[in-house]
């Protein structure tokens, strides 16, 4: 799904760095602590109490592919419980398939081991555990219902994402724009006939009853978009986006990128200060590019986008709109973000 790891370790943040860092930035609704693979950094612990102290976010994402088990297990166990955390356990496909695309023989017993020991102590730890399925080509949609199945056993929800085709966040490549040229457009990663696309949007949209009753609106949202875009159906919804604006991406070395498909820096918080970078010209440049941008479909920029522009709330007005419906199974687990 990217290249990251065939990135070398470069200039990498100190503790010491991320909290000068932390102290200028502004408190944040949301702080989503990804990778690669966050696990690798023996300090991940400290880095949350950071985040958690500096920033005050009502809601923590952690993404993870679950094979440091005992590393991720205690860092539940040993963070501070006053912030929601929301554990995503990336797993693209059953067993061998899973094994295949991560290019590890026990990665799916890992990972599995890892929602295992997290999923019954869920309420004790104060998270919530969901997988993350990445779509990379058709046999790993039909994998969805197979693992929706296997981890309903431990009642946690199968989020999927489709992957597209490039990505310059995750590219082994510097300050590349690879955004979309024309609005509605999305190229998979890999090669589907439009019944499969028919058939994976149709069992996405039948399963969001699996899911809490907002994360189904942004599942909905998301879903509705992929439709049109990959069955041609246009181009919405197409939410003004928020990249430096309510988003904002933090690279490992202290860079600010554009977004993800754009990683043209605006400064580095590693030696400028936040106000330099956050208001200064290159910062203006690129904000200027993004309105110009005819727009993305990808999950992570999108889904700021929609809530932060209230285009989320507008497409629930919109008839055949498929508006989620409470149910027993979701009551009691909406994030905290969401009921604040």
């Amino acid at each position: 799904m990217c290249d990251s790891w065939r990135k070398e370790p470069d200039n990498e943040l100190t503790l010491e760095q991320i909290e000068k860092i932390f102290d200028q930035l502004p408190s944040m609704d949301a702080v989503r602590l990804t990778g690669g693979e966050p696990f690798l950094r023996k300090d991940l612990l400290e880095i949350t109490q950071l985040a958690q102290e500096k920033l005050c976010p009502s809601v923590l994402h952690v993404t993870t592919n679950g094979m440091a088990t005992d590393r991720i297990v205690r860092y539940c166990e040993e963070r501070r419980k006053s912030t929601r955390l929301y554990i995503l356990v990336s797993v693209d496909g059953m067993e061998d398939k899973h094994n295949a695309i991560r290019g590890y023989p026990n990665a799916w017993e890992r990972a599995v081991e890892t929602i295992r020991e997290l999923a019954p102590r869920q309420g004790e730890l104060k998270i919530k555990l969901s997988v993350n399925q990445t779509v990379v080509d058709a046999e790993g949609a039909d994998h969805y219902e197979h693992m929706c199945r296997f981890f309903d056993d431990l009642d946690i929800p199968v989020h999927v994402v489709v992957a597209y085709e490039d990505s310059a966040a995750y590219s082994v490549e510097q300050e590349v724009d690879m955004a979309p040229r024309e609005a509605g457009q999305f190229t998979p990663f890999g090669t589907f006939t439009h019944s499969q696309l028919q058939k994976l949007i149709a069992t996405l949209t039948g399963s969001l009853r699996r899911h809490a009753f907002f994360e189904r609106l942004g599942k909905r949202y998301y879903l509705w978009g992929i439709q049109n875009r990959l069955l041609g159906k246009g181009s919405q919804p197409n939410p003004k986006c928020v990249a430096l604006n309510a988003h904002m991406r933090l690279f490992p070395d202290g860079q600010v990128p554009t977004c993800q498909f754009n990683t043209k820096s605006v400064g580095n918080l590693s030696t400028q200060s936040f106000e330099d970078v956050w208001y200064g010209a290159s910062a203006k440049k690129q904000r200027s590019w993004v309105k110009r941008c005819p727009g993305c479909w990808a999950e992570c920029e999108i889904l700021p986008s929609a809530i932060y522009t209230g285009d989320l709330i507008k497409y629930m007005a919109i008839p055949g709109f498929v508006y989620p419906r409470s149910s027993p199974r979701s009551l009691g687990v909406l994030p905290k973000i969401d009921s604040s």
